[in-house]
């Protein structure tokens, strides 16, 4: 690991010290202590104290995970300094900024199986200042923790975003291309080499695919690649000299990714394979883009989303932005070829309805806005170097073992959802896509409780015999199957968003409610907390971003009757990924359109029309007000057919033409979509 000398030394020193302070006996040294045996024990059992990891048996491999990620489980994380509530009771005012030096530490076993000398090295180095600062006055200063912390962050920040962006942009040979590529595949040792927890889920998640019969896979996997390949032609984007496509996937689907790669490498993409970034100087939120293991710790994981408030100020920013903009600029060349992310999504692990506690890192009010604007632009960096007109991407989702007992059928069941008809549906859009199309605006109504009531303006085709306003979706970049949508009008769009329960992001919402007015949010609420003022910064943090409004990026219907169906019949609907979700009711999304840096693009409709509803008055402003235009998300939000009453369009003449009545399709050619109804 260590081929740099200075390095080396540095380690060394480290881990004598930190050796020593393992045995401390003074008083006020137990989280010392306790993090001192931690980093001891995962750098001995990860072979780095003797410079040669032992080969370990499988019953070896599954004790020495659960053992050094046991913290990570419910009973563990109860009394662990990964718990806020604990190092609070623990530490008292210093336990935020513990628990967060605490969790990083917890990150070692990834570090070294992705063989990140450096990173482990500044880790212990900040660990070791920050016992020097306790233990060297009689009453230690929080500010100087603090402070501490502050500075590893923003000294570091130019090694560990040039990291990052390496990663993101490079097609490197390194630890998940060799495991997706060579590893024996049909054996539970390989999952062990990410470092990783690895629980039921991967391991039966592996083992089910291990079992499948190759032709199957690859069905799966020209899926999946036809996808992405159809994107550039759906988008009118050109493939010509792009080199490189990230695959982010779940650990266990290994076996879908190597039949992948063999396809990309055919149509002549290398993979760029990465882990979800690991340091909060890169992390955000809870947001996991790479590959990741399935069986984390969400309450952990949304315990420390907002670590990044010890390090979060106008000078951080201006430092992580600047640093962006150099390494991007070095790569210029190599994010020109880029040609976009293949996501291989899991779904059915099971959830938990997050707790928010007052012991956790929370952003002021000044970090919110710095959040906001260095999110608009580090996407404008971005999308310099990685315009969004200038790529494709595809979106593919299948279950864990945990989604149900009967897993196996889920899967194929799920396989079907995929490979549906294409030439079926787009038939189908197209009837709705043509009473739509006239439309001075759509009503949604809702029914059984829900309290929706939404009237979204429609714009006035130029040319209706070329033009189009709603995209006719059918398996290209969002698999499966099953929507027709538009970035509608925000000006004259009003009204009441609700459904009775929705994960959003990974979390949980009860009785989510939003109330629009000229397309953006004026108001919103949830059954969350008893607390409302809980309940609206719940919704604030994870859908709005930090800001206090969101216009509406997107208007669909979704079709897949087949995957509603599904959910149903397995009672899996809470479980269903947004990828599935929206496309088994009407969804609307908050944030950007779905055009997002593409509004130039032409793109068309099979029919040969024109769609150009593709921005809306805040996407306008690309070219002359670049940092309102855009928001760097987009969130979507679904009405299951069982809480929708009736969606219809209204012409300019008064005239009602029904598509949806009492959660059935009832406009004349879409009958077939109420077979799986």
């Amino acid at each position: 690991m260590f081929i740099d000398e200075e390095l080396r030394e540095r380690f060394e020193l480290s881990i004598n010290r930190i050796k020593e302070i393992a045995e401390e006996t003074a008083a006020g040294t137990d989280y010392f202590k306790h993090a001192a045996a931690h980093v001891i024990y995962v750098l001995q059992a990860y072979g780095c104290l003797d410079n040669a990891e032992k080969k370990l048996s499988l019953e070896e491999l599954r004790e020495r995970n659960e053992k050094v990620f046991a913290e990570l489980q419910k009973d563990g994380y109860e009394k662990s300094y990964l718990n806020p509530d604990y190092a609070e009771e623990k530490l008292g005012s210093f336990g935020k900024v513990m628990s967060f030096l605490y969790f990083e530490l917890y990150n070692l076993p990834m570090l070294i199986t992705d063989d990140k000398a450096f990173d482990i090295v500044i880790l212990m180095e900040l660990l070791l200042e920050v016992y020097i600062i306790h233990t060297s006055e009689d009453r230690p200063s929080l500010k100087a923790v603090e402070e501490a912390v502050y500075y590893y962050a923003f000294d570091y920040s130019e090694e560990l975003i040039r990291e990052r962006i390496e990663e993101i942009l490079l097609p490197v040979e390194g630890l998940a291309y060799d495991i997706c590529v060579n590893a024996d595949l049909g054996s539970e040792d390989y999952l062990y080499s990410y470092g990783e927890y690895i629980g039921d889920n991967e391991r039966g998640l592996s083992r089910y695919l291990a079992e499948l019969p190759e032709e199957e896979i690859d069905k799966i996997a020209a899926t999946f690649v036809n996808g992405f390949r159809k994107g550039f032609i759906t988008m009118n984007v050109p493939f010509e000299g792009k080199k490189t496509v990230n695959i982010r996937y779940s650990i266990g689907q290994e076996r879908i990714v190597r039949a992948a790669i063999k396809r990309f490498d055919e149509i002549g993409l290398k993979p760029i394979l990465y882990r979800y970034a690991i340091s909060r100087v890169n992390r955000k939120q809870v947001i996991r883009q790479g590959f990741t293991n399935i069986s984390y710790n969400m309450q952990c994981d949304y315990d420390h989303r907002n670590d990044d408030a010890f390090f979060l100020n106008k000078r951080m920013v201006e430092r992580k932005l600047d640093i962006m903009k150099r390494v991007y600029e070095e790569y210029r060349e190599d994010a020109a070829v880029y040609a976009g992310p293949a996501v291989i999504e899991s779904f059915g692990e099971t959830t938990v309805e997050p707790v928010t506690k007052d012991s956790a890192s929370v952003y002021t009010d000044p970090q919110q806005k710095l959040y906001v604007d260095y999110s608009v632009r580090s996407g404008e960096i971005v999308n310099e170097y990685i315009p969004g007109d200038k790529y494709s991407f595809t979106i593919i989702a299948f279950p864990v073992p945990e989604v149900h007992p009967d897993f196996e059928a889920v899967f194929e069941e799920t396989v079907r959802l995929n490979t549906l008809d294409s030439d079926k549906y787009e038939r189908i859009h197209q009837h709705i896509i043509d009473a739509l199309d006239p439309a001075a605006y759509v009503k949604v109504e809702g029914r059984n409780g829900n309290k929706t009531d939404m009237h979204v303006t429609m714009r006035k085709l130029a040319d209706p015999e070329h033009e189009s306003q709603f995209e006719n979706c059918t398996a290209d970049v969002n698999i499966p199957v099953g929507e027709v949508f538009t970035s509608p009008v925000l000006e004259g769009t009003h009204g009441t968003l609700h459904v009775s329960h929705v994960y959003l992001n990974g979390l949980l919402f009860k009785d989510l409610k939003m109330d629009f007015e000229d397309g953006c949010i004026r108001g919103f609420n949830c059954g969350n907390f008893d607390d409302e003022e809980k309940n609206k910064a719940y919704i604030r943090e994870n859908v709005l971003q930090n800001r206090d409004s969101l216009p509406l990026g997107e208007f669909a219907i979704g079709t897949n009757t087949a995957a509603y169906s599904m959910a149903n019949k397995y009672d899996i609907m809470g479980k269903l990924p947004i990828l599935i979700m929206e496309k088994t009711g009407p969804h609307f999304a908050v944030g950007d359109t779905c055009y997002r840096h593409a509004e130039d693009s032409r793109i068309f409709n099979p029919d040969g029309k024109e769609i150009v509803s593709k921005e809306n008055s805040f996407s306008a402003l690309r070219d002359t007000e670049p940092e309102k235009a855009y928001f760097n998300c987009h969130t979507d939000i679904t009405i299951p057919f069982d809480e929708l009453g009736r969606i219809y369009a209204v012409y300019q003449d008064g005239t009602e033409v029904d598509i949806i009545r009492d959660g059935r399709f009832v406009l004349a050619g879409t009958e077939e979509l109420n077979e799986d109804l």
